[in-house]
């Protein structure tokens, strides 16, 4: 119809105007699918050269004479020093004698058979576990984490515990409810890292890298052959991939003008990021742990094994085996710009390394600077890949100070009941969990390593602990950047005064103390407060500690209370408690 009514000669025009669209939007279609190809190519193309590269450094380190076993006790050695240090501590022989345990009368219905193995032993008829010689540069010689009990492979593995870390037990319910077959194996096509990265010497140093594998992004085709010949069920640690990130915040500080789109990092306007992330699931060296911590190899596992339940016998019964992937969880490398800047000395590098926090991260509560410091730290990472260096932030799964949720709430309980004040913060948290903190950061510089990471110009972050534990490891801190203080919610003064005094966190040269002047002004029924900044220039002592105080549960903000209801109980009272806050009487 349209076409009657257009000039003679149009009608031609039109339809050739409407096949010129269907072959855009074909040619469209056929790019997308390229991509998709392309995109496979390059996953290929990154594993080959992965391997490749990895083949070549354990070659070299075989030419120049460097490949000798860790400097660690040998799976023979440390299975007489568990057995002489439980000995020697009258440990009872919970587990039984040394052969295979079972209850042969109980029915398992997701398992091929009825028979519930609870624990095994070195030498046990039909045990064979894969040799691994942690820290071997030829991947090879040191061969794959092997945790599966699937039914081809339970038999050979070198490691206790599942993959998954804290997810494992999801697992287990998918089993037992059979929506998962536990025979089930993984289809890893198309899976392969988003980047290459490494090799980095730090991989084959048994001292360096000790809770997590260094070549778990790799694993599944690493040791293909492996798996083919053995029917083995060999699953990777870490993966790799890239994506785009959206923060609120982010939006704003392209509006102000502290983030810059270039189209390339930072997106466009809305604050849009490209980033690659990692994610890393532990497997830990339970030498190297143990030697990390100063302790006995034997007591790390008595300690693992009574303090988990005894959910893990094999602790105790296979010193022979000495990888563990706890249930625990693992943490998330944002790299912000070029992976391949991680790892390089002449471009400056900026570190957020942030413990999760789902109260503040997530839902914004304002009792600490956990939110705030992590976006700055975001902010901060794109400014420096922007300038053509390395921006990385690394989250760990450590809530509450890997205390718990639980926990961090009956603290916060504990706190708003009583007086809530910087003096008493740490002996809030120590009455309750019987310890400060339990987040152990000597385990977290080992991601610093796999990442290739030999310096830091810019760490974003406070902490002593995490400064102190990356430093010990061989990688030297240029500079250390607090959180501004207009980032600081007001509530969250408590913790942070309370850390500067503790030596928790460091104090920077400019004061960070901050006091509230408060200015009351009665407008009628309306009551406005004014909220100044006051610097005292000094750390506080133990007497000025006692006078910063978080905000009551009931903290309100008067100014909004002037269409207050006077026949209304409720809410004379909540006028009444905020006004008791700011120390004035009711207006006559």
């Amino acid at each position: 119809m349209m076409a009657s009514l257009l000039p003679d000669g149009e009608p031609n025009a039109l339809m050739l105007l409407r096949q010129v669209q269907a072959t855009l939007q074909t040619m469209q279609q056929d790019y997308k699918a390229l991509s998709a190809v392309v995109e496979t190519i390059n996953g290929r193309v990154n594993i080959l050269s992965g391997i490749k590269e990895i083949q070549a450094a354990a070659v070299q380190n075989r030419d120049h004479n460097q490949l000798t076993e860790p400097a660690l006790p040998s799976a023979q050695a440390s299975s007489e020093e568990i057995g002489t240090t439980l000995e020697n501590r009258s440990s009872p022989n919970i587990l039984g004698s040394p052969k295979e345990v079972s209850i042969t009368n109980a029915i398992s219905r997701s398992n091929p058979t009825s028979r519930i193995i609870l624990t095994t032993y070195p030498g046990q008829s039909g045990i064979d576990p894969l040799k691994m010689h942690w820290g071997h540069a030829d991947p090879m010689q040191r061969g794959p984490v092997v945790v599966s009990r699937n039914h081809s492979t339970i038999r050979r593995r070198n490691a206790i515990g599942a993959h998954g870390g804290s997810y494992s037990i999801y697992h287990a319910l998918a089993v037992a409810s059979k929506d998962l077959d536990v025979d089930h194996k993984p289809d890893f096509t198309n899976t392969e890292p988003a980047v290459n990265i490494g090799p980095f010497p730090q991989w084959a140093d048994a001292h360096k890298i000790v809770s997590m594998d260094p070549l778990g992004h790799l694993a599944p085709w690493l040791f293909r052959d492996m798996i083919a010949d053995e029917n083995l069920d060999i699953r990777p640690t870490i993966a790799i991939t890239k994506a785009h990130m959206k923060l609120p915040e982010l939006q704003h500080s392209v509006q102000t003008g502290r983030l810059v789109p270039d189209g390339k990092i930072c997106l466009n306007e809305t604050g849009e990021l490209a980033v690659t992330k990692f994610a890393v699931e532990p497997v830990w060296y339970l030498p190297g742990v143990a030697e990390r911590f100063g302790i006995d190899e034997g007591a790390l596992r008595r300690s693992l094994f009574e303090n988990t339940g005894g959910s893990f016998p094999e602790l105790i019964t296979r010193g022979d085996i000495k990888l563990f992937l706890p249930p625990i969880g693992g943490l998330t490398v944002y790299c912000f710009g070029d992976p391949a800047k991680m790892s390089d000395e002449n471009v400056r590098l900026a570190l957020r390394v942030h413990d999760e926090c789902n109260g503040s991260d997530v839902f914004g509560s304002d009792i600490c600077t956990c939110r705030p410091y992590l976006i700055y730290g975001v902010e901060e990472a794109v400014k420096e890949a922007q300038n053509g260096g390395s921006g990385v932030v690394i989250y760990f799964r450590k809530e509450g100070r890997a205390l718990g949720e639980v926990t961090k709430y009956l603290v916060y309980n504990a706190r708003k009941r009583g007086t809530d004040r910087a003096s008493e913060y740490f002996q809030r948290t120590e009455n309750i969990a019987g310890v400060k903190d339990m987040r152990f950061q000597a385990l977290m510089p080992d991601i610093l390593h796999w990442l290739g990471i030999k310096k830091i110009d810019r760490m974003l972050s406070m902490s002593n602990m995490k400064h102190d534990a990356i430093v010990e490891q061989g990688i030297p801190i240029h500079e250390r950047v607090p959180i501004p203080d207009e980032l600081i919610p007001e509530d969250s003064r408590v913790e942070i005064d309370a850390k500067i005094h503790a030596g928790y966190s460091f104090l920077t040269p400019a004061p960070r103390r901050r006091g509230f002047a408060i200015v009351v002004r009665m407008v009628c029924k309306e009551v406005e407060l004014i909220t100044n900044p006051v610097t005292t220039g000094k750390v506080m002592n133990m007497m000025e500690l006692s006078e910063v105080q978080g905000r009551p549960w009931d903290d309100v903000d008067v100014r909004h209370l002037k269409s207050m209801d006077s026949n209304d109980p409720a809410s004379l009272l909540t006028y009444l408690l905020a006004l008791s806050e700011v120390g004035r009487e009711l207006p006559r």
